[in-house]
């Protein structure tokens, strides 16, 4: 309670000064956000270094103690709504500190890449920056360079980074090529050569083109992360014009054209019945808005749109999704989607649990609820990886 109230007083605030011109909300949000950074700092147990791959910042946790054997490695995309936060130079601190742990506790070499954001940027920015460091690290000079066995790497994020990681995932598993009418042709991407072997997303945000799902309306006003925080970020990441903004939320943001693409998304089928509750599906409204955006209609910022063929080659996967959570039928929708062409799935749902939990862990809060998350992930990893 004592953490949304300060949550809500933010927002309240950043609100406030957005409204009379001070500063935008986003704005307001990172400077809160930039009392919590730290810097890259080394221990006992491992050596934390920032670099670049190509022109990419990204962080570097590489385990001290000797290995005769190649090490696991496991790339992180951290969260913040596509509008917050950074890896590199000065990071949240408590992304700094799960993947510290993540790189002793697994002995694995840890990447925290860092990506442009949004407003600044808009969509596929986010995307290309992630692919480009991906694409980079999985070369076998490089594997080499930090002793990675190419065998054994995983690929994760927590909310948007989730969404990144699950993008980046469906990218490099199969190398797509748009074809009018918006058929498209499955081929093995060339370029590179290793695969995944895991990918863990921790309460991703995996579609937009329908918020008026159960969770959207069970967490209209939740704990942290409202849905009117969560679309007025997400809208960021495509495009500052509000017109899009104020369409998402009547849920009537989404073209004619985007009809077909509904079945991915249809919660009446996805959702087991615990989570659908008494809520009653209804069709959106389509084309409604005079507002169109292709990119809303694109996978690799939406990865609950990609079709069946090309989920099915996907890698063994971790799935965290809260209660609590505004996002969380994202997660469970992609579950039944991912069980339903045949990949293994596992998926972890945490019934008292809120979004963002992993951000609350270290000081001054630490918050239990985002420790226990965090074991949940580094056990499923150590288990699986």
């Amino acid at each position: 309670m004592a953490l949304d109230a300060v949550a809500k007083t933010c927002t309240l605030m950043a609100l406030c000064l957005e409204n009379i011109g001070v500063m935008r909300y986003e704005e307001f949000i990172s400077i809160i956000i930039s009392l919590d950074y730290t810097q890259p700092l080394s221990d006992e147990h491992v050596t934390v270094t920032d670099t670049a791959f190509v022109d990419i910042p990204v962080r570097l946790y590489l385990p001290k103690r000797k290995s005769e054997a190649p090490r696991r490695a496991v790339i992180y995309f951290h969260g913040g709504g596509f509008c917050f936060g950074s890896f590199t130079a000065e990071e949240q601190t408590a992304f700094d500190f799960l993947n510290r742990w993540t790189a002793n506790k697994l002995d694995a070499v840890v990447v925290g890449i860092d990506y442009r954001l949004a407003p600044k940027y808009h969509f596929p920015a986010q995307f290309e920056d992630g692919i480009t460091a991906v694409k980079y690290f999985l070369q076998d000079k490089i594997l080499t360079k930090y002793g990675v066995d190419p065998s054994r790497i995983a690929i994760s994020g927590d909310s948007s980074g989730g969404t990144l990681a699950a993008a980046v995932t469906q990218q490099l598993t199969n190398f797509e090529i748009s074809q009018p009418q918006h058929s498209v042709q499955v081929h093995t991407d060339s370029e590179v050569k290793h695969k995944f072997k895991l990918q863990a997303l921790l309460y991703p945000g995996l579609q937009v083109i329908d918020t008026s799902l159960p969770s959207h309306r069970d967490n209209q006003h939740g704990i942290v992360l409202t849905r009117d925080i969560a679309i007025k970020l997400v809208s960021l990441f495509f495009t500052k014009d509000e017109a899009l903004l104020q369409a998402m939320r009547k849920n009537q943001h989404m073209p004619l054209e985007s009809k077909h693409l509904f079945r991915f998304v249809n919660w009446s089928t996805l959702l087991p019945d615990k989570y659908r509750k008494d809520h009653v599906y209804t069709e959106p409204v389509l084309g409604r808005s005079a507002y169109s955006l292709p990119a809303l209609m694109d996978h690799r910022a939406l990865p609950l749109l990609a079709d069946d063929a090309q989920l099915q080659h996907l890698p063994q996967t971790y799935i965290l999704t809260c209660q609590y959570d505004v996002l969380r039928d994202d997660g469970i929708m992609y579950v039944s989607r991912l069980q339903n062409v045949g990949v293994p799935v596992f998926h972890d749902h945490v019934e008292n649990g809120i979004h963002g939990a992993l951000s609350y862990m270290t000081s001054p809060l630490y918050l239990q609820l985002g420790l226990r998350i965090k074991d949940m992930y580094i056990s499923w990893l150590d288990k699986n990886l």
